[in-house]
């Protein structure tokens, strides 16, 4: 009871000190997210998978899901859509600047983050008219008066009319008809809370691994299995959850996996788009390949990356 009880206390250290800064960056997101305009991003030209990527880094899932609706409606190829796939990482960069430790490996995973994203979308398009396939692209439409500017408002108005489709945000709400207090202050918060009720849980499991077999065993056991580990944090990246990153990711900075098998996890961790792909059942097919390409490609990432293991403790 009383080694309970330390470990107990000692995930609530680890995790109180995160608070201000992870909903100081929710609140500068929504900030920014009200205020970003996206009408002249070129996603469905020659830089489609350039542009998308550098899109991607931005810590929410929205904009996974919005390439996803703009894929569906052949505004942008296949390459731009994996592009952003392959860059989103949900609230792994938010964890990240919020830790002391972790602010030292945000420009690393971005720098690999968007080389891969956009070698996997230029990739994914040569193959594509290499089989022959065309991959026809509307022109987006151009702005108007009545047409929305903001990213908010272009993801709730255009890119998600439908009513049973809802996702604007990792919380699974919609924030668009929000006042500013709650945009601003009430909903960041709860994200906060949220984020921070994972990290707390990983942080407590973690602990209590390494006190049962002991530090070095487990740095050992996880030396031995870093080429296994990317197949893992894949499979949690798929998970359409910002669990999934929060745990990668802290698990990462606890010392629990390498840097190459985190960010592996967070290149297959396209929150909320494949919900939305899935949703086009007639697709099937290849919505099932899209999803094993990104596992795949993710998997050889962090194996490649973990030829030479980086830790973060």
């Amino acid at each position: 009871m009383k080694h309970f009880v330390e470990l107990l206390l000692h995930a609530v250290e680890e995790t109180l000190p995160l608070l201000p800064w992870i909903l100081f960056i929710y609140i500068l997101i929504e900030l920014l997210e009200s205020k970003a305009n996206l009408q002249n991003a070129r996603l469905s030209g020659k830089f489609g998978p350039v542009i998308g990527s550098a899109t991607g880094l931005i810590p929410q899932c929205g904009f996974s899901v919005m390439a996803a609706k703009l894929f569906e409606q052949k505004y942008i190829t296949v390459g731009t859509l994996l592009a952003i796939f392959f860059s989103t990482s949900d609230e792994a960069f938010i964890i990240l600047l919020s830790s002391k430790e972790g602010a030292v490996w945000v420009l690393p995973m971005l720098a690999i983050k968007v080389v891969v994203g956009i070698a996997v979308g230029y990739a994914a398009d040569g193959v594509m008219k290499w089989l022959g396939r065309k991959q026809v692209c509307a022109e987006m439409p151009q702005r108007t008066d009545e047409a929305p500017a903001t990213v908010k408002e272009t993801f709730i108005q255009r890119y998600l009319e439908e009513k049973e489709v809802e996702v604007v945000c990792s919380c699974g709400k919609s924030h668009g008809e929000s006042g500013p207090w709650k945009k601003y202050a009430l909903y960041p918060l709860l994200h906060t809370l949220k984020v921070a009720a994972f990290i707390f849980l990983v942080n407590f499991v973690l602990e209590a691994i390494v006190h049962a077999v002991g530090h070095d065993a487990f740095a050992a056991f996880m030396h031995r299995g870093r080429f296994v580990q990317p197949l893992i944090t894949c499979a949690i990246g798929l998970i359409p959850n910002c669990a999934s990153s929060v745990v990668i990711t802290e698990t990462f900075l606890s010392g629990g996996i390498t840097l190459g098998s985190c960010v592996a996890g967070l290149c297959a961790n396209a929150g909320m788009g494949f919900v939305v792909l899935l949703r086009n059942v007639k697709k099937w097919k290849r919505n099932l390949a899209l999803i094993a390409v990104c596992y795949l490609l993710s998997v050889i990432v962090g194996i490649v990356c973990n030829i030479f293991p980086v830790t973060a403790v």
